[in-house]
């Protein structure tokens, strides 16, 4: 079709960066140069092999459509890791909506709730792209709120217009925050849910990365309110099932039913076969806590490389991510083009958002000795 119809939606959307830099990508391996992959966050650690055999074993003889509301074991586990890891209770049947990975769930939540005459989406910048991406394609507005290294990278909403809260559906926040690393403190959490229930719009916390920290363990926003909040939380970083696409989003009752109604619709639901391995993921806390020693050892040689080497670390106490100051003479694009000179793949801040100009995102996803190869190389950039 020569002129097919345009949503324009699509074009509010801004194109990635990262789309420059998978070209340049292909022409370096094209020319058979290696490449020291800090870019995508999508860890090679190989899938522990009980969840492997999990899923394995729940491949049917015959296969039927799934639920869209998930497994009632796949409830009970989740329910049972929020116990265990957070010391938050809730009802698996009318708190629990399992997903298919945090980026879909993310994606279609705006769908659930607007209507209401709220058009507003508050968001932090940098952050996530599918948090704006959702937000278009609902037709609804987002709003993008710059996060500053000097408060911490927190969205504060009580820095915002009353009549912007006013008029907000969705407040999205985001710790451990992705691409900065930042934790959010319980007072924090406590002044957005107040916000929250002040104004009447919902939380939206993105919590992927709650189990990939290395000082203190992150608080969920369940821990200190339930009413007006979603949390949303995924099995991809914390268990390396990034392609298994198996999350689920959790809270308030009323605003869960929402979602479990929306998700009737686009045919979105999990395999049982992959509901199986999410199981028995969410069933076991070692594995996570030895895929986070090794993001801890990658981390610490890159941190000591960077003190060296005169850069600047914002950020990055938890997450697969450092968040790094560029050096004086590049801005976010051309200091990531200068390493991938070199072969070294980075995410540039501003393919995040505008906030993000001034530093790269690291991604903790080669090796251990891929690291010190990279370094290496890194050595001769200034």
């Amino acid at each position: 079709m020569r002129n097919p119809p345009r949503n324009p939606a699509l074009d509010a959307i801004p194109r990635n960066l990262m789309v420059e830099l998978d070209e340049r990508k292909a022409a370096l391996r094209r020319a058979g140069r290696k490449l020291h992959d800090f870019g995508l966050g999508d860890p090679l650690e190989p899938t522990p092999p009980f969840l492997r055999e999990a899923l394995r074993a729940a491949v049917p003889e015959v296969s039927q459509y799934p639920s869209p509301l998930g497994t009632p074991a796949l409830r009970r586990a989740v329910a049972g890791y929020l116990d265990r890891r957070f010391g938050v209770t809730v009802d698996p049947d009318r708190q629990i909506v399992p997903a298919t990975g945090a980026k879909e769930s993310i994606f279609h939540l705006p769908l659930a709730f607007r209507g209401s005459g709220r058009t507003r989406v508050v968001m932090p910048d940098p952050g996530y792209p599918t948090y704006e991406a959702g937000a278009r394609m609902a037709g609804l507005e987002p709003v993008k709120v710059p996060l500053r290294p000097a408060n911490g990278f927190l969205l504060e909403p009580d820095d915002l217009p009353r009549s912007l809260l006013d008029e907000t559906l969705l407040l999205w926040v985001n710790y451990p925050h992705n691409p900065t690393g930042a934790v959010a403190t319980r007072d924090y959490l406590e002044r957005v849910g107040r916000a929250a229930l002040r104004h009447g719009f919902v939380v939206a916390s993105d919590e992927c990365y709650a189990d990939i920290w290395f000082d203190e363990p992150p608080l969920s926003f369940l821990e200190v309110q339930v009413e007006n909040v979603l949390a949303i939380h995924s099995c991809s970083k914390r268990s390396g099932m990034t392609g298994y696409r198996s999350g689920f989003v959790a809270g308030d009752p009323d605003l869960v039913a929402q979602v479990k109604r929306m998700r009737s619709h686009p045919g979105v639901a999990s395999p049982d076969f992959v509901s199986a391995a999410a199981v028995a993921a969410w069933s076991d806390d070692a594995h996570v806590a030895e895929r986070r020693a090794i993001f801890r050892r990658k981390r610490d040689r890159l941190l000591a490389f960077f003190r060296e080497h005169g850069l600047r670390v914002q950020g990055s106490g938890a997450t697969l991510y450092l968040w790094v100051e560029v050096p004086p003479g590049h801005n976010s694009a051309s200091y990531a083009l200068r390493l991938l000179d070199e072969a070294i793949v980075v995410s540039p801040g501003t393919a995040f958002g505008a906030a993000g100009e001034g530093f790269v995102r690291v991604s903790l996803v080669p090796t251990l000795g891929e690291i010190e190869e990279a370094v290496e190389r890194w050595r001769t950039i200034r």
